[in-house]
């Protein structure tokens, strides 16, 4: 299919009706899987890191750097956050992975979320009475950390070298954000967000999914508004939630794609309910305007999912929309589809080269990709 012709969104995806124009619908990919290893998030692995999850008997994690994280690579350089992570409902705290066994924790509280972004030492341009005195004291203590650390380098082996470069790029991205804390971007959309509440709940302790998803699509919006970082993740819920449930439902979804017999009505409406906080999302980038445009028109916003089929742990099919078109990056209101069951990885690959990365190919191996989908480029 392409641009111009006739297409609809499927009845799954019509919460999402009023982003037809922004949305580039990919359908038809697929994401190998052997049927080994942990099934659960292997096939997420395999899509967001392009090879398998790395195990050691049943102890697993992500194998590699996910693409979220490479593109915070190369989008946040100059930013205070290179990105943030979040979820309305997400006990395993997102699949974000700078590395093996080192996840971008997902933050969980809308309070914390906000503190951390807007709380603080963070003002607008031109607020108050200029940067606060305490973050040149903070600079110079950790000035004297690094020197320290770069003494103990010399003296240790391999393995604690690593470890403390790892704790030296953390020092190192702390001083970014004192920097930016220091001198502010002047950018007209930036304002700060409602203070959320320190606590949200409904009644018989069920999770406000809906509330919370609003609180923080609004903070990351106003984070990305702000420039305070470029790339963010909204982990809305865990894979595998057994103790979750949705509204209206008395078994959590996870379980209903195993167990509910088929046509599955129930796990239909659980899709239904995902789709309508993704439009949650969308819609709170798309509500602040920036330039000749909104936030969302400047940005590409993927959505999917951990699988294809949720009763087959499949990665046939793979689910993927992307929304937004990143300045005219992407042709928009359009529908493609892989007759040949092409490798999902195609799409990170896509995504890359669209933010103006240079990446020759994503994956390895089965996962390799080396042909961007060209047929959605501009």
């Amino acid at each position: 299919m392409g641009q111009g012709d006739a297409w609809q969104l499927s009845d799954q995806l019509m919460p999402l009706a009023g982003f037809k124009p922004k949305m580039t619908l990919v359908t038809g990919l697929d994401v190998p899987y052997a049927g080994v290893g942990e099934p659960h998030f292997d096939t997420a692995c395999r899509f967001m890191v392009g090879e398998p999850l790395s195990m050691t008997g049943e102890d697993w994690t992500f194998s590699g750097k996910t693409f979220d994280q490479v593109f915070a690579d190369h989008l946040g350089a100059d930013t205070r956050f290179k990105s943030l992570e979040f979820g309305a409902d997400n006990k395993r705290q997102g699949l974000s992975y700078t590395g093996p066994y080192a996840q971008a924790p997902a933050e969980t509280s809308p309070y914390a979320f906000f503190e951390r972004v807007f709380g603080g030492s963070f003002s607008l341009p031109g607020e108050g009475d200029g940067p606060d005195p305490k973050l040149a004291l903070e600079r110079s203590v950790l000035d004297v950390i690094i020197a320290d650390i770069d003494d103990l380098k010399k003296q240790v082996g391999t393995s604690d070298r690593i470890r403390l470069e790892q704790h030296f790029d953390g020092i190192r991205a702390i001083e970014q954000q004192l920097a930016k804390l220091e001198n502010p971007p002047d950018l007209e959309a930036c304002a700060y967000p409602a203070t959320p509440q320190s606590v949200y709940g409904v009644e018989g302790g069920l999770t406000a999914f809906e509330e919370i998803n609003g609180v923080f699509s609004q903070i990351a919006a106003y984070a990305l508004a702000c420039d305070q970082t470029r790339v963010v993740s909204n982990w809305f819920t865990a894979a595998v939630a057994n103790g979750t449930l949705f509204p209206g439902q008395d078994d959590s979804h996870h379980s209903l794609t195993h167990f509910e017999a088929d046509p599955q009505p129930h796990v239909h409406e659980c899709m239904l309910f995902c789709m309508s906080a993704f439009n949650q999302f969308l819609e709170a980038l798309d509500g602040i305007e920036e330039g000749d445009g909104t936030l969302l028109d400047h940005m590409i916003v993927l959505g999917t999912s951990d699988c294809g089929s949720g009763k087959l742990h499949s990665g046939i099919d793979f689910p993927i929309a992307l929304v937004g078109g990143g300045d005219g990056a992407l042709v928009t209101d359009i529908h493609w589809r892989s007759a040949a069951g092409d490798n999902a990885t195609r799409v990170p690959l896509t995504l890359a080269r669209a933010l103006g990365i240079d990446m020759a190919s994503f994956g390895v191996g089965e996962h390799e990709a080396t042909l961007s989908i060209s047929e959605i480029e501009t």
